[in-house]
């Protein structure tokens, strides 16, 4: 089914949402304190001289998925599921993960978000050489802090094949009050094999006349718009949603209808409240929101992209109401007004008082309109790199830090498209917040960095657009002695 017959079919399946039966969330990341369902099968567990470890087994595979009536394409996904299934553990239990490769190539697990040691942080040839065709691969590590993450391939195009999942790590004891719980995976979705953009075959532009993938549509929890997913609540209850974007490049406007949403967490960290209407989550980003259930009815949950797609749907339904489904149509108020996060609204909790830098990196990022040194690139085509201070990864030079240093980074967004730059093996403070990922928006959009070099090895600092990293947007961080 080509590009867009695929869109005609969601537009012309809209209308089921007002008349036909949804399916349910399948149990996909649906949490009633304190029951441990999560939708995939249990992992095991063992005791040791460390503590609790959960083993699990992950198999990245060619499989047949099926996009309710679009079709049943071939994707690379981990068990046969897309997202992948579901990873939950508790904080400070030890995750033994035995990944088997069945894919006709090498691949990796990148676990995003979490600051473990560098030996398991899954970057080819970087952390780790490729597993693999037939190769068995076993990541081990503490499952600290707490929070919601994820996990992907981080070999080549492969994420958006479908190699991605969510992984939560619950905390100990939580800063907020809530009584079920729902994890929400946002992706785009491509049916045939990624390109590199400004090649032949990698897709139009969008309304800014940025050349964007073909995507045929958009997903939550795998579900299409014309056969969402639904999630049920009861009048009086709060509901935590735990927001996740492994999306190859797609960022969204997130709203519920009838609803505002409280953040309590960004990128896994916990934050003072705050009451939206609205929120932007870029590609590697997380946001955990309570919604409190005061309003009866159904309504709709979507997430409006920065392309030219209609918005990925699900369904928030009450049980103790009559409603089904929203009108036809329907969408949140937050998708065109009200209070949108901005990030200066955020407060982590317990911050640490800021430090004075001892080194600063001053990053210029560029490309995709303009090719190196500022031209078109050639025949009036957007140019096919994307840079950091002019240089292209891996032909670029590390960032040199030490032990103990104090790191500021300074990015200046010189290009026409936003950038959500994502840091390995370390949180960082920006503004009143600690976070992983951070959207440098466009058109000499800024952003200052802090973090802490306590986490030694080399690490990757790349934009989380797949395309734009696959394209030169990335640097390594290189811990060197002391000495």
């Amino acid at each position: 089914m080509d590009r867009r017959k695929f869109i005609h079919v969601a537009f012309t399946n809209l209308g089921a949402l007002a008349l036909g039966p949804q399916l349910s969330s399948a149990g996909f990341g649906v949490q009633e304190r304190p029951q441990q369902e999560n939708g995939t099968r249990q992992p095991s567990s063992s005791s040791g001289p460390m503590g609790t470890t959960r083993e699990i087994d992950l198999v990245a595979e060619v499989a047949q998925f099926e996009v309710a009536s679009r079709g049943v394409f071939e994707r690379w996904l981990y068990n046969g599921q897309f997202p992948g299934p579901e990873i939950r553990v508790q904080e400070g239990e030890r995750l033994r993960v035995t990944v088997k490769n069945m894919l006709p190539e090498g691949t990796t697990v990148h676990w995003h978000g979490i600051p473990l040691h560098n030996p398991m942080d899954g970057v080819p040839d970087v952390t780790q050489p490729p597993i693999g065709t037939g190769e068995t691969f076993v990541y081990e590590f503490e499952a600290a802090p707490s929070g919601s993450f994820m996990y992907h391939s981080h070999f080549g195009f492969q994420s958006d094949r479908g190699l991605v999942g969510p992984l939560i790590v619950e905390e100990k004891k939580a800063h907020i009050d809530y009584d079920r719980e729902y994890t929400l995976v946002l992706t785009d979705f491509l049916p045939g094999v990624p390109v590199p953009l400004g090649s032949a075959t990698s897709g139009g532009g969008n309304a800014m006349g940025m050349q964007v993938p073909p995507y045929v549509g958009l997903l939550i929890n795998g579900r299409p718009p014309e056969a969402p997913a639904v999630f049920s609540v009861k009048t009086g209850e709060r509901v935590r949603v735990r927001l996740i974007n492994p999306s190859g490049a797609t960022i969204y406007r997130f709203a519920i209808g009838g609803h505002p949403v409280t953040v309590t967490h960004a990128d896994g960290r916990p934050v003072e409240p705050f009451k939206v209407d609205a929120l932007h989550i870029a590609p590697g980003e997380r946001y955990d929101v309570l919604v409190d259930a005061r309003n009866p009815g159904a309504w709709p949950i979507a997430a409006q992209p920065d392309n030219d797609l209609p918005p990925a749907r699900a369904i928030l339904r009450y049980t103790d109401s009559n409603e089904l489904s929203p009108r036809e149509g329907a969408l949140p108020e937050g998708l065109t007004g009200g209070r949108m996060l901005q990030l200066a609204d955020l407060r982590g909790l317990n911050l640490p008082e800021p430090r004075k830098p001892n080194r600063t990196f001053n990053l210029a990022l560029s490309g995709g309109m303009r090719g190196p040194g500022g031209m078109m690139g050639p025949g009036g085509m957007m140019g096919t790199e994307w840079l950091i201070n002019g240089q292209a990864y891996p032909n670029a030079a590390p960032l040199e830090i030490r032990q103990g240093e104090t790191v500021r980074i300074r990015m200046l967004n010189q290009s026409a498209m936003p950038h959500p730059m994502h840091m390995h093996g370390h949180f960082f403070r920006v503004g009143n917040v600690i976070k992983d990922t951070t959207i440098v928006w466009t058109h000499t959009g800024h952003v200052e960095l802090d973090f802490i070099a306590n986490n030694p090895g080399n690490w990757f600092f790349h934009c989380h657009n797949l395309y734009h990293m696959e394209a030169g947007m990335g640097r390594l961080i290189r811990y060197v002695s002391t000495e």
